[in-house]
């Protein structure tokens, strides 16, 4: 669905999701130095990011929308088999 078509809530709910992830993203610092964030403010933002994504997930719901995708890595193995590859047994009997 493009960004448009969505309810004012819904751009706002995404607007907000990605300015605090991007927030994130840009102060995180390099492995071993100190997070400038207190304990407080990463627990609030991790609360704030829980709560768009239950509000979105409820949005979805009353639209009738049933979103059950994930995210995936461009270099994740898939795990569907196809058909052709399941050999057939006979356990009939």
């Amino acid at each position: 669905m493009n960004f448009n078509e969505l309810s004012k809530e819904q751009q706002v709910m995404v607007s907000m999701r990605k300015v605090l992830t991007s927030i994130i993203r840009e102060i995180t610092p390099p492995a071993g130095q100190e997070y400038p964030l207190t304990e407080q403010t990463f627990n609030d933002v991790r609360m704030c990011l829980a709560l768009i994504a239950a509000r979105e997930q409820e949005l979805a719901n009353e639209q009738g929308i049933d979103n059950k995708s994930r995210p995936h890595y461009v270099d994740e193995s898939k795990t569907t088999v196809p058909l052709h590859h399941i050999k057939k047994t006979s356990s009939r009997r």
